[in-house]
């Protein structure tokens, strides 16, 4: 019988089971370690599955003593891990008491701020654990790797959420971000042991699944088969999937030929003159594209799409034309979170033709003009203009096509799955005691599916900066965060970007992530490609055609119909991205 018709006969629970303890086995093999049979004897069968399922987790001992104590005689895999999201939501929930607490005692504005970022975080960190159980509630092994995929994705987001939320207090003078560390420490313990258990799961799935000696991100794309659309619930792809010609016709649609459910006109001649009040319209947890067109005009106005309001479309007349536009910034005593123009939270967010700027400038640091935490979003013909932290590509999946992002210091950052396809980065003159650098990926922990995947596109320096160019250095990267993950393929590079390549990140602890991140550049072109005056870092990887395989959109993404759906122009593989002109 083969491995997938077998998988299929045995039940969920079965096959978990069966996965903790090859996972368990392989664990215990990669330590060299022995089981007492002795003393496992008198274990009951709930403590010796307890211990199968953390096994392969980094606080292991948290993960046992929490699980011990709540799960009583259960030894259903599911069951015990519904009962370990338990424990970490109500974890969570905890902390954002006390954070509450520490709120009314505080007096510091900056303190503050991070205070009521960190809570702002905390619930979507929470909102993460609670759509991971209900959604490992209710599925059958017919849909397990897409669940996998999905769970692994939304706890990384949580664990983000919370990495986050002590960002905040980098810059405060009070000691209420040691006091938050201690406040989260447990949740955060919990929210990598459960990622870790899933992400288990997940890759003896796909052991089981595929023929031997094949490499797991080379595995076949279940999403490619037509029939896959009608099989996937609202929960995975929206019902409107089917109607492809409606969805194709969203490409084509501008100006008064727009079916749009509204239209936004600074000139009066639309339904709204703000975004925000067209926004007001979107149905609660709607599941069918609800397309806003944004006339051509400047918009000074914050704006953020809600977790609530799926399936929201901006159209626009062209990045240049219809901008939404702000200042907000960190010396003006902004923590870097709250300073974005627009923040995209609704999952299947589609933007085309949208300008998202922040116009703060370099001398006022941190100042986001973009950020996005919607799982499965969109930007196509869109442009992103700022300068430090233009573009927070914060959490969730998230695709870019034939984009235009502009900035000096760590301009795309954020902890994303995000593939930024045949898109142009161009950097702009920073402060005259300024380097720049392109990315700076926030990956935490190595067991994260997240990672920035730049294909296909080029990055230059604006005219302003061109002439000093070789003063103000240019950079690829900086690992912000230990696992910090990055990869440069099919790229037009020029020769802005010096011959080192990478810069360290500098703490007050010294220089981190050099050794753990993974960087890699695979069939890029222009001056400055040239890969042989690359710093030697452990985390600077060379990657052949089949390592780069594994990052091209498909299998990065582990199935890309919700790409595909929407018509934007795409490669879900292979080597060549279309390559713009590089200009100056």
């Amino acid at each position: 019988m083969g491995d997938n018709k077998r998988i299929a006969i045995i039940g969920v629970s079965t096959f978990l089971l069966v996965a903790m303890v090859v996972a368990v086995t392989v664990s215990i093999g990669n330590k060299n370690e022995t089981v007492d049979n002795s003393k496992d004897s008198h274990v009951s069968s709930s403590v010796k599955a307890v211990k199968t399922l953390c096994a392969p987790t980094e606080y292991q001992k948290e993960c046992e003593d929490s699980l011990t104590q709540n799960a009583g005689n259960i030894t259903d895999p599911r069951e015990l891990i519904k009962i370990a999201f338990n424990i970490t939501i109500t974890k969570i929930g905890e902390g954002l008491e006390k954070t509450q607490l520490l709120h009314e005692v505080e007096n510091d504005p900056r303190t503050k701020d991070a205070l009521d970022t960190c809570k702002q975080l905390m619930h979507l960190s929470t909102e993460e654990f609670k759509r991971s159980l209900d959604r490992f509630s209710n599925f059958d092994l017919n849909s397990l790797d897409r669940v996998l995929t999905s769970l692994k994705v939304w706890l990384s987001g949580a664990i983000t959420y919370q990495e986050t939320c002590l960002d905040a207090f980098e810059n405060t003078t009070t000691d209420a971000g040691h006091k938050m560390q201690e406040i989260l420490q447990t949740a955060m313990h919990m929210s990598s042991n459960g990622l870790a258990i899933i992400n288990e799961l997940s890759k003896t799935f796909a052991d089981m699944k595929q023929p031997a000696g094949h490499r797991r991100l080379l595995k076949e794309n279940v999403y490619e088969e037509v029939d896959a659309f009608g099989h996937i619930g609202n929960f995975e792809l929206p019902d409107w999937v089917e109607d492809r010609a409606g969805v194709r016709k969203l490409l084509k649609m501008t100006g008064r030929k727009l079916s749009a459910h509204v239209v936004v006109a600074k000139d009066g001649t639309g339904n709204f003159t703000s975004i925000n009040e067209a926004l007001k319209t979107v149905p609660k947890k709607n599941l069918r594209p609800y397309v806003i067109y944004i006339k051509e005009g400047v918009y000074n106005e914050y704006v953020e799409v809600e977790r609530n309001m799926t399936h929201v479309v901006f159209i626009g007349d062209g990045g240049r034309k219809s901008r939404i536009t702000g200042n907000k910034n960190f010396i003006d005593g902004v923590g870097t979170y709250r300073t974005a123009t627009v923040a995209i939270l609704g999952d299947f967010f589609v933007g085309i033709g949208i300008g998202f700027e922040n116009s703060a400038g370099a001398h006022k640091h941190q100042a986001v003009a973009l950020r996005v935490q919607a799982d499965r979003s969109i930007f196509y013909k869109c442009r992103m203009d700022g300068y430090q932290d233009t573009l927070y590509a914060h959490t969730m999946r998230q695709f870019y096509r034939d984009c235009v992002i502009t900035g000096t210091i760590d301009f795309v950052f954020g902890d994303s799955v995000a593939v930024l396809q045949n898109c142009t980065f161009v950097v702009r003159k920073p402060l005259e005691n300024q380097q720049c650098i392109v990315t700076a990926q926030g990956r935490k922990e190595k067991t994260q599916p997240s990672g920035l995947i730049i294909q296909g596109g080029s990055i230059v320096s604006d005219p302003k900066y061109y002439p000093v160019r070789f003063d103000n250095k240019a950079y690829l990267a900086r690992p912000w965060k230990n696992f910090s993950r990055t990869i440069f393929m099919d790229t037009y590079i020029g020769d802005l970007i010096t011959p080192d390549g990478y810069m360290p990140w500098q703490t007050l602890e010294g220089i981190t992530g050099t050794d753990t991140c993974y960087y890699a550049e695979y069939n890029n072109r222009g001056p400055g490609s040239d890969v042989s005056k690359r710093v030697k870092w452990e985390g600077v990887k060379t990657i052949t055609s089949q390592g780069a395989a594994g990052f091209q959109p498909t299998a990065f993404f582990h199935g890309d119909d919700w790409i595909r759906v929407t018509r934007v122009p795409y490669y879900p593989g292979g080597a060549g991205a279309s390559h713009k002109t590089p200009t100056h």
